[in-house]
This record gives structure tokens, sequence and C-alpha cells, in this order.
């Protein structure tokens, strides 16, 4: 947990809110301890400008059709001390007859409310399992003006949370790793890539509880992510309610606010912002009539520098690098440690070879500890981890609310990873790199270049079918499943961590393009120019050093491979799934076909039979009947 003087003094829980369903105001805050706004009085209806969208997250869209449900959400910070507000949600509804007391403004026949609790830690399920009962209680009063409980939950959360240390027991308390691959299986590496490519992910399932733990069991398989890689994830704006034209000034003026908040605690820190009308090619050094704007805030100095280059995957700018005068001493690594990402650090820093920018400095809690990132802002093990992806503009909303829906092509938003439940999201598919819809476990990415560098390698497939096999191995024994290590959770993140750490490792190695291919060329030269490697890249690490290079499933090829690669593309590309449909539905028809050959075919056989074996019978009656008298004749013939 962060300790930040006043935020200590207040504890890990900021809030508890009921928010509630208006049959004509919509949905509204009916309750919060402490008020929201000071000034005003626990039962205000008034909200921060910055939080005008809690109301419609706590109560989700669509709730209506479920008898309760759970919602995790982030909120923007309210002022720049304050790092991302994580919010859980228990929804539920009860029928207006059962209430003790009934308000004159209850004129529906069911009331749906949510209870709220806004913290600064990210322990969505631990928040979840307390509130739950919480909710519970709450609805049992049949009283919603009982708000007793509500203080007593705020109190009791404040005090047996204060002090906790973000352990991964308590965090991914209901993430289950096993479920997401029992699921989406190999898929689920393809998952993890693309949010290291930063692209603008969306996930789409109902109802939100589904949704919200679809997305945070995939982030929580980044090392570190949601432990203290989110805390700079949900800096947006609101939409303005003026006019379209001062609507857009404000946007960009927001931008230039919270595009540097991850480093607002750094004393004496200084970015560059530039911001690229064009995208650039590869090889381009940056355009001269690019835009360079320069911010002031309070305590800070923020600017930007053009990067050399911006992804062509996107429509967006890459609004990273470093000037060198956050150091004294700065200057780049030396190219031979990246050929594709040598020319762009030649020309963003300090061209002085052979030594790193600077050295991430050595924890003095030991090799689990963690310290302050000069360069992202975030807490950061040895070996500069968690990524900083979730950083300037790149947004992670478990779930979006429909009133969001503009964050999705915001000029200020470079990309995001958000969950939706409201079918209007999925059919704008223009608006997102991939949509990945949960209850099918389907990934639907238009961009053909994107797909391709999505595509898994030989190495790639080995470890997740290395993975599936594992997690399906006890599934099916109810005495046995997720009691071990190998297969279990905490089996899984260790293994997505050496996947990561032998990831860094081989772009780190001098002519690593061999080393790099089992990870897909065409995927590591597009995560090479994103935000998270450039500031990796930025820091010198020495714990890598341990860490030995290459992909964890590197070999020669064999048949298996090659089994595996054409059962890989059979289920998954299009071709494949109507081969695979087609084969399934001639194989139906073929057996339905047979049975019925069989039974008329059959059916003639046995008339055939059973008109045989009448002839014959009849064959065999008629010489009994000619021989039956017979035999009495010679008997009649001796007589005396």
């Amino acid at each position: 947990m962060e300790s930040h003087g006043k935020e200590e003094v207040k504890g890990p829980v900021l809030h508890i809110v009921v928010v509630g369903f208006h049959h004509k105001k919509g949905c509204q805050v009916e309750f919060s301890y402490p008020p929201l706004i000071p000034e005003e009085g626990h039962d205000s209806n008034s909200l921060p400008e910055e939080w005008k969208y809690l109301p419609f997250l706590a109560l989700p869209d669509g709730a209506h059709n479920y008898q309760e449900d759970t919602v995790f959400f982030h909120l923007p910070p309210l002022n720049g001390d304050m790092k991302c507000v994580y919010g859980v949600s228990c929804y539920r509804q009860i029928e207006a007859k059962a209430l003790k007391v009934r308000q004159a403004d209850v004129t529906r026949e069911t009331v749906q409310k949510s209870v709220c609790v806004l913290g600064r830690v990210p322990l969505y399920g631990l928040l979840q399992a307390k509130l739950q009962l919480i909710t519970h209680a709450y609805f049992e009063e049949k009283d919603f003006s009982q708000i007793s409980i509500l203080k007593e939950l705020y109190e009791h959360m404040n005090g047996s949370l204060r002090g906790t240390t973000l352990e991964g027991s308590q965090v991914y308390l209901g993430l289950s790793p096993r479920d997401l691959i029992l699921h989406f299986r190999h898929k689920v590496l393809i998952l993890f890539k693309l949010i290291l490519l930063e692209k603008k992910v969306l996930f789409y399932v109902s109802p939100v509880n589904r949704l919200v733990g679809a997305l945070m069991t995939v982030l929580s398989l980044f090392p570190g992510m949601i432990e203290h890689g989110l805390a700079d994830s949900s800096h947006y704006r609101p939409k303005s309610s003026v006019s379209e034209d001062l609507g857009l000034m404000e946007s960009v003026s927001a931008a230039e606010e919270f595009i540097s908040v991850s480093v607002t605690d750094i004393a004496n820190a200084t970015l560059e912002l530039v911001g690229e009308e064009t995208p650039q090619d590869a090889g381009e050094a940056p355009s001269s009539s690019t835009t360079t704007t320069t911010t002031t805030t309070e305590g800070d100095s923020n600017h930007l520098k053009p990067p050399s280059r911006a992804s062509p995957e996107s429509s967006e700018s890459d609004w990273e690098t470093l000037d060198p005068s956050v150091l004294e001493d700065g200057s780049p690594k030396d190219t031979a440690g990246g050929k594709e990402a040598g020319p762009e650090h030649l020309e963003t820093f300090d061209p002085e070879p052979g030594i790193p920018i600077t050295v991430q400095p050595q924890s003095v809690a030991g090799q689990g500890g963690v310290t302050q990132g000069l360069v992202s802002g975030l807490e950061e093990d040895q070996y500069g981890l968690p990524l900083a992806i979730f950083t300037k503009g790149y947004l992670c909303l478990p779930y979006m609310a429909l009133q969001q829906h503009h964050l999705l092509s915001d000029v200020t938003v470079r990309g995001f990873v958000a969950g939706a439940t409201n079918i209007l999201f999925r059919q704008q598919r223009h608006l997102s790199d991939a949509i990945v819809e949960v209850e099918e476990a389907r990934i639907q990415i238009q961009d053909p270049e994107l797909r391709k560098m999505l595509s898994l390698t030989t190495a790639d497939l080995r470890f997740a079918d290395y993975l599936v096999k594992h997690v399906t191995e006890n599934c099916e024994d109810v005495f046995l499943d997720g009691t071990g290590w190998e297969g279990g959770d905490e089996w899984i993140r260790a293994q997505f961590n050496l996947y990561l750490h032998t990831l860094l490792s081989s772009a780190l190695q001098q002519d690593n393009e061999r080393l790099l291919a089992d990870y897909g060329m065409a995927f590591t030269t597009a995560w090479k120019i994103t935000h998270n490697y450039r500031v990796w890249y930025s820091n010198k690490h020495p714990a890598m050093a341990e860490v030995t290079p290459g992909h964890p499933f590197q070999g020669q090829y064999s048949v298996a491979d090659v089994k595996l690669r054409l059962s890989h593309s059979v289920q998954n590309s299009e071709r494949g799934k109507k081969i695979g449909n087609a084969v399934i539905t001639t194989s139906r028809s073929v057996v339905q076909t047979g049975k019925a050959v069989g039974q008329s075919v059959g059916g003639a056989l046995t008339s055939a039979k059973s008109a045989m074996s009448s002839w014959f019978s009849t064959l065999a009656q008629q010489p009994a009947a000619v021989t039956s008298p017979v035999y009495p004749e010679p008997a009649a013939e001796v007589k005396p």
C-alpha cells in the first residue's frame, strides 16, 4: 500500500457509497460515508466532476436482468497526489413489497441498489468477499435508512486493511488463471502479447462479474501488474457538456495535464511531450513539422520529446522518450543490445555508448522488494517490473459504462484494456484493435498486420500446449483439481513470469535475432517501439543478468510440432473453422445416413430372411405330411 502522509492517515478505504436507481433521475448516489463532497451531507447526490460516471459504473447497464452482480471499476484521481481509485460494487435488487419501510420515491415493483467501496488498494477479491456479506445484511434489514452498518463497514475495513502489504494471496483472491486457460486455452498467450503491444482491447460478456473476472485475471499474469502497475491506469477526463470545439480544446489541455501524472512524485523529473500529426515510417527521423508542446504544472516541468518513429499499427503517437536532464550522467545503452531499438534511442538520448542512462537502485528489502521507478513512476522490482503499460494515457477500465463510450475515440487516450456489457461497444469495431468475446472464447482482430504479429510461433505453441496439458490433467478429478502446484494458479503465473523475464533478457542480448525469432519477429519489432519497452530499456536492471535468455521452449522442430501447428491452425483460422465444421457436419450426415441405410437394408434383409425361413419351413413341413401316413401302412399289412 502506498503511503503519502495524509493518505495514510485516512486509510486505504476512501468512501462507502450507496447507489440507487431513481425512476425519474436514473442512477444516483444516495449515501456516502465520508461524504464525497466534504461540504455536503451523507445523503447528498452531488459528485466531484471527475467521478461523474460513478453511479453508472456501480449500477451497471442491464443490471435489472440479474438478481445480483459484482463490478470492478477504476476512477480517476481527484488531485495530483492521488493515484487510481479502485472501486468494487455489489449490486442487488429486492421486491418493493418486501420492504419494511417503503419510501415515497419507490414506485416500481423492484428496488435496485449497489453498495460500493472506493479505495487506494487493488484488493478486488478481498473487498468483494467482505462487501458481499455486508450488502446481503444491508438488504436483509429491508430498511435502507439503516446506515449504521455501512459506517461500521468503513471503520472495519480501514482497521483491518491498514498497513496491509500487497501480497499475491490477497491481491489474486478470486482471479483464477486455471479457469481462464480451461476456457481460452492457448489464446491466453495471444491476449498476453496483445496487451504487451499496448493495443486497444475490448472485453465483452455479461454479466459484469464474468467480464471483470476474465479481464483482471489476464492482467494478473503480468508480474506485479495488479499490485503496482495500475496506479496511473485511470487518468482520463470526463466528457464536458460544452460545445464540440471547446470540448476538444479541453481534452487536449487535459492530455497535457494527466500525461505526466505517473512521475509527479519524483523530484525534478522532466519529460518531454510531443504530439505527432502523422505516423512516420520505421526508419524515418521525426518530421520537422512535428508540433512540440511544452507545459508546466505545479512543482513539475513536463516536456515530451518526439519519438523517432510511431507505431505503424496504431494511430496514436508514442508519448514516451526520456530527456537526459532527468539524470546528471545520463546516456543510452549500447546499441548492440538491441538492433531494432538502436536508431530510436540514438536520436532520443544523448549518444554516449556503453553506459546505461541510469542504474535502478537496489531494494533494501531484498530481491522481492520494490522501489520507485525513476522513469515510470511505478513501484518496480529489480527486474523493472511491472512494465509501464498502463501509463501515459493507456487506460485500464475493467468495466466501462455506456456514458464513457467517448473514451474509445478520445484523442488523449492512446489505448485501453476495457470491459463492456453493452452491445453498442462491440458493434463499433473500428474503435478497437481487438474484441475479446469471453463467452465464445474468441478474439476478433480486423487488422491483418496485427494478426500476423500475434501469430504464435512453434515455441509459443509448445508453451501454450504445456500450460493447457498441465491444467487439464487433473481437472476431471474433483479431489485433485487445483490442489497441486503444477497446473495451479500460482504455477501458471510463474510460467508467464518466466516467459516475460526471458523475453526481456533476450531483447538485451547482442545479435538477438535468433533468440527473438522464437517469440515472433513481427511481434518483437512492434513491441520494441511501445512505451512500456522504451521505459524499461531506458533503465539498467542488474537482476536481469541472472535470467537466461531465450524462449523457455526453444528447440528443434519435430513431428509433434507439425501436429500442434496443424491443430492450432484448424482451431483458430476462419478457413480451418469452416473446414472443421464442414467435417463435423459431414460426419454427422454420414452417420445419420448410415443409420438410415442400415435400418432400411437391415429391414430388407430381415424381411428376406423371414420369407426364406417361412419358405424352408413350408418345404420341411410338406415331406413330413407325405410320409407321416406311410409309417402305419407297413403296420397295417402285418395282419393275420
